[in-house]
């Protein structure tokens, strides 16, 4: 059956669709580098249409071991006005490549970082630095050890992680301090007063000629003071004890004065007769010094000795009398030594040296020489042994001798936490690898400076002139002494140190007031 549509039906139907819209182009994204700047796709399409590759290296964060010799340098950290160690470091990255010319003197930006920092004199087998350097093209160490002085030499690099600072992550740091045998005698090169006081008895000391040539000719060994003239052994080997230690001057004028009237006529005498026996001045005799060594062997009951004094310094103590300008209510005083002893006597140039070893977690300024003075001064029955532990308390205050700085150096520098954490994806950084070149610098500029600088000028002699009671009157304390304008008196039955520290509280004053008494 069909059915019709009527009129009144209404037949639904869609709306047109709407017209398309004209295609627009999407607003262009901003770069984050200058338009400028050719990126790596621009560089192989010039590279392909030209025929050459122009390289884009990348900085990489790497640790730099390297080795010096400190002398002529005021140490290694970089100072203004200053020839360092650091100085001639950076200008050498930079003109090797490693370092681009906007960042030049600016060590900032490349995130430099520094092991350790030694004093001036004081050089290194182990340094280590770390920084952002470029190290592409091959061949940075080669660049390096040509542009840089032959007493600074590139060991190589390991590549670290992004976080890595030689500072923070160093944990240990062993120095070595070459101390001559001859020192460790307490009849060899005493001081007048000593000399003097020996006439007469059984154990007679004899008179140290050479020194007191040394001391009237080398000026200014460990210590330049140009105001005044150095008139006798004993008054220049105090010139070279106080350099930059103002916690270990003695006034000038007033020492100066004394000493000129006490050794005018005695070294004057001596200088007479020299003359008299056709001994020019400016000659050192330098011969009878290996026959003076011969005397003294450092033998089991030495060692054993000298080890039990330098193991008074291991564990944490406050070793504000052994630096300069920190407190002792300073937390930077408080200092953790693992290990300190000297057990190999190594010969350089027909001089016996004991190798003394501190491995610590930091050190102050002076902080090793100070320990090295102390110790020789017991060594040589100048101090009695008991005196370190008194150094080492907090509310006593010491003037404690500074060893010279030549036989320091840095031996190396530890990273054990970096690597045990990261020892599954990067490099070990020891001074395995280069232990042979560490070596042959070693004996190369190091140990030879030590002895040549001990045989032509007696570094380490005229400063064994200085260890006496006048320079040092704290050196003479014992129990129920009083460390002469220093510290409070010190019980004489007390049996412990702890004991001796309730006995200084009770009995003295402080010293700035006993200082201002006198």
């Amino acid at each position: 059956m069909e059915t019709s549509v009527t009129p009144n039906t209404k037949i639904a139907t869609s709306p047109p669709p709407p017209l398309p819209l004209p295609l627009q182009e999407p607003d262009p994204k901003k770069l984050k580098m200058s338009t400028t700047t050719t990126t790596s796709d621009d560089e192989e399409e010039a590279a392909a249409t030209t025929g050459t590759k122009k390289w884009r290296y990348k900085r990489r964060k790497i640790a730099i071991f390297f080795a010096y010799c400190g002398v002529g340098y005021q140490g290694m950290q970089k100072n203004p006005g200053a020839k360092t160690i650091e100085g001639d470091l950076e200008e050498a990255l930079f003109h090797s490549g490693a370092v681009p010319e906007q960042d030049r003197g600016n060590s900032k930006r490349y995130d430099w970082a520094r092991s350790s920092r030694t004093d001036k004199g004081v050089s290194a087998v182990g340094q280590v630095v770390s920084g952002r350097f470029y190290i592409d093209p091959p061949g940075l160490v080669e660049r390096l050890n040509q542009i840089l002085p032959a007493q600074i030499r590139i060991f190589g690099y390991k590549r670290v992680t992004g976080s890595f600072n030689a500072k923070k992550f160093c944990d240990r740091r062993r120095y070595v301090y070459l101390i001559p045998v001859f020192a460790l005698d307490p009849s060899c090169h005493r001081d007048r007063e000593s000399v003097l006081a020996s006439l007469g008895s059984g154990n007679e000391l004899v008179k140290c000629l050479e020194c007191s040539e040394r001391g009237r000719k080398v000026l200014g060994v460990m210590g330049k003071r140009s105001s005044f003239e150095a008139t006798s052994t004993i008054v220049q080997s105090d010139i070279f004890l106080n350099n930059g230690n103002n916690g270990n001057a003695i006034k000038e004028d007033n020492l100066t004065s004394e000493l000129k009237e006490d050794t005018d006529g005695s070294v004057q005498n001596e200088v007479t007769d020299m003359k008299d026996t056709g001994v020019e001045e400016d000659k050192v005799n330098l011969e009878k010094k290996p026959m003076e060594e011969r005397r003294f062997c450092y033998g089991e009951g030495e060692k054993e000795w000298f080890n039990r004094i330098l193991k008074h310094y291991v564990g944490s103590h406050n070793f504000h009398n052994f630096t300069t300008r920190t407190k002792a209510e300073d937390p930077a005083a408080h200092r953790y030594i693992v290990s300190f002893h000297a057990n190999t006597v190594v010969t350089v140039e027909d001089i016996d040296f004991v190798k003394c070893e501190v491995v610590g977690q930091s050190f102050m300024l002076h902080q090793i020489r100070k320990m090295i003075g102390m110790a020789v001064a017991v060594m040589r029955n100048f101090a009695p042994e008991s005196l370190i532990e008194i150094a080492l308390q907090k509310d006593v205050n010491i003037n404690v001798p500074t060893a010279p700085e030549v036989g320091l150096y840095l031996d190396e520098c530890f990273f054990a936490s970096y690597n045990q954490k990261w020892k599954d994806s990067h490099e070990e950084l020891s001074m395995k690898a280069y232990e042979e070149e560490a070596e042959e610098f070693k004996m190369k500029f190091i140990y030879s400076h030590i002895a040549s600088t001990e045989c032509e000028e007696g570094v380490v002699a005229l400063w064994l002139h200085s260890l006496n009671h006048r320079n040092y009157p704290d050196l003479r304390v014992c129990s129920g002494d009083t460390i002469e304008g220093k510290s409070p008196k010190i019980d004489d039955n007390a049996d412990t140190i702890e004991e001796k520290s309730n006995a200084v509280e009770k009995n003295g004053d402080t010293a700035e007031i006993q200082s201002a008494k006198e």
